[in-house]
């Protein structure tokens, strides 16, 4: 474990940047090691190093790692996304899981129709006006291959165009 090792040539993290001296008792210590600076540097630029000092102390000592842990995630998220930090990321995944559960229903659907052309011995032209009568909902026709169809309707995010998209508004 991290809070055993030795840390009597270097300060931790949080004393560099603080500009004090480490104690071997530093509550940062432990989890703000001397070749992380960015990472508390973070966490304190969002919290604030008395904030951080007095959640570790509140925290039991086996949870604290993890407890670090989601202070660095939602502080480099709150600095990436000022407004929305880590909800903004937490509504991104949830509209990919939405799209990504609409295009499997979608080849579901597609998958049971096929299978029940296949074995009604229905012709490729009349399983495309088939597929295009049960389908009709959705934006693309059953004509041509599984995959290609497939692929037009595919979600993609771009990571960077996120964080500037105001017409979704994340929810929890």
């Amino acid at each position: 474990m991290r809070s055993q090792e030795s840390r009597s040539t270097s300060s931790c993290a949080a004393c560099k940047l603080l500009k004090r001296r480490c104690t071997p008792n530093c509550i940062f210590a432990p989890h703000f090691r001397s070749d992380e600076p960015k990472k508390f540097a973070k966490v304190h630029k969002v919290f604030g190093a008395s904030n951080v000092s007095k959640i570790l102390i509140e925290v039991p000592e086996e949870q604290r790692e993890d407890t670090v842990n989601s202070l660095a995630y939602e502080a480099e998220a709150r600095l990436r996304d000022p407004v929305y930090g880590c909800i903004g990321d937490i509504a991104l995944l949830q509209r990919k899981m939405i799209q990504l559960q609409h295009d499997l229903a979608l080849a579901r659907a597609r998958l049971s129709l096929y299978a029940a052309t296949d074995s009604a011995g229905i012709s490729n032209t009349d399983s495309d006006q088939f597929c295009t009568a049960a389908l009709g909902e959705f934006p693309v026709a059953c004509g041509g291959g599984f995959m290609d169809s497939f692929s037009q309707t595919s979600y993609e995010v771009n990571q960077d165009t996120h964080m500037y998209d105001f017409s979704q508004i994340p929810y929890i």
